[in-house]
C-alpha cells in the first residue's frame, strides 16, 4: 500500500488508520506492509512520536 510522502499528511492518514481499525501501530504496518521505521523517522521529523497507551502519535 502507498503511504502518503507528506509527513503533515502522513501523520493524518496514520492516526485514522490507528483509531479506526488497528489496535496498534505494529499491527498496522504489518497488514499494510509497510516499514515502521519509515513511518517514525518521518513522524519524528515534525516532533510527532508513537504513544502506546492512546495508539497514536503525539
Amino acid at each position: 500500500m502507498q503511504i502518503p510522502k507528506d509527513p503533515v499528511m502522513l501523520l493524518s492518514f496514520v492516526n485514522l488508520k490507528l483509531r479506526d481499525f488497528y489496535s496498534d501501530l505494529d499491527a498496522m504496518c504489518d497488514d499494510m506492509d509497510v516499514s515502521r521505521t519509515e513511518i517514525e523517522e518521518k513522524l519524528q521529523s515534525i516532533g510527532y512520536s508513537y504513544d502506546r497507551e492512546r495508539n497514536q502519535f503525539v
